[in-house]
């Protein structure tokens, strides 16, 4: 059984889901009768749990006032440092999220396009923060009746090294040279597994594409089973690389590979799409109209510095219908100080992140 030591104006109604970093159940707020989430993590038996802890509550508790990005409402408070032993994060309930609506419902193209309009709209403030979210897929898109949707999981993100306020962030090896998980698999950008010395917040519009083309066609576009497997599948729709593109790549041992691998020629998006079995199945032959496609083909560009920005897919004839340059917010950048401690991540032990951890939930609750 789950014990969740929270406030008695609290009350746990059941368990969510769970996973190894954490047990997220559903709770009402007994003073308000408010349905909310309250998040469970047991973060000090390792110190990539207190990373992404530490990470989440950062960001949430700068980035969450915008409608497209869950709300954080309140940490637990530790009684003291001692009994400090576990952390809950409260936060806005969304009863479903983007895996299970892909998986029961048919999605009529305007909610495809009002979907992937939210998921650029809470992107475009991320981005401006100089934040890349690193981990954008299905199931960290949530969506209540009304279709609203929220981007959550900020556990992986990491300021973005190309973005003017990252001064401090050291560039060598870049991003890429840390060592924690970055996206799931099926959803991460070819130049993440290409070892490229840099990345940027590019990335993440990658994962965008994948998760449209998962709402056009009910599947995974690139279901790889390991490293491998995934850039394959890739170059399988994308084909090989060629000229810039392939110069793109900054790694000589990662342009190898690539040519020791069989040439492939890109695939058609719309035939692809448009005949994918899953698709055929909810919608039989009703097209995917030209926008889409269009849209998909910019999102999923192997060269990074060709795909398409969050700005310019927000103007993009395919959301154009919801696209409001005066309601789509902007933020200040997040100074890079804030993340001194992913910075000197390889120095701190579990104990020196547990007092920065306290002192950030001390300083949240004023």
């Amino acid at each position: 059984m789950v014990v969740f030591n929270v406030s008695q104006s609290f009350k746990v109604v059941r368990v969510l889901g769970e996973g190894a970093y954490g047990i997220v159940s559903l709770a009402i707020h007994v003073p308000t009768g408010t349905q909310v989430a309250i998040k469970k993590i047991e973060p000090f038996d390792k110190p990539l749990f207190c990373l992404r802890t530490l990470r989440e509550i950062k960001l949430l508790s700068r980035l969450s006032n915008h409608e497209n990005i869950v709300q954080l409402y309140d940490v637990q408070q530790p009684q003291d440092f001692n009994s400090f032993k576990e952390v809950y994060i409260i936060q806005e309930y969304m009863p479903t999220d983007l895996v299970n609506v892909i998986e029961s419902q048919i999605l009529s193209e305007e909610h495809v396009q009002y979907f992937t309009y939210q998921i650029l709209r809470g992107l475009k403030l991320i981005h401006s923060a100089g934040v890349i979210h690193r981990d954008l897929k299905p199931s960290n898109i949530l969506i209540n009746e009304n279709c609203d949707l929220k981007i959550c999981d900020f556990g992986l993100a990491r300021l973005d090294v190309s973005h003017p306020n990252s001064s401090k962030i050291p560039k060598k090896g870049g991003i890429s040279a840390l060592t924690e998980y970055v996206a799931t698999r099926w959803y991460r950008a070819p130049e993440i597994m290409l070892n490229s010395a840099q990345y940027s917040s590019e990335i993440d519009v990658w994962s965008v594409g994948c998760i449209l083309a998962e709402m056009l066609t009910y599947r995974p576009l690139f279901p790889g089973k390991d490293y491998q497997n995934q850039l394959q599948l890739i170059l399988q729709v994308l084909g090989t690389p060629m000229g810039e593109d392939f110069h793109s790549i900054k790694s000589a041992r990662a342009r190898s590979f690539i040519k020791s691998l069989k040439h492939q020629v890109r695939l058609d998006f719309a035939d692809l799409c448009n005949n994918h079995p899953s698709r055929l199945q909810r919608h039989g032959r009703r097209k995917i109209s030209p926008q889409g496609i269009d849209l998909l083909e910019r999102m999923l560009a192997f060269n990074p510095d060709k795909r398409i920005s969050v700005d310019e897919a927000l103007s993009h004839p395919f959301v154009s219908r919801y696209h409001d340059p005066n309601d789509e917010p902007t933020t200040t950048p997040i100074a890079a100080e804030e993340f001194d401690f992913d910075v000197e991540k390889d120095k701190l032990d579990t104990m020196e992140l547990k007092r920065q951890l306290y002192r950030e939930i001390k300083q949240l609750r004023g």
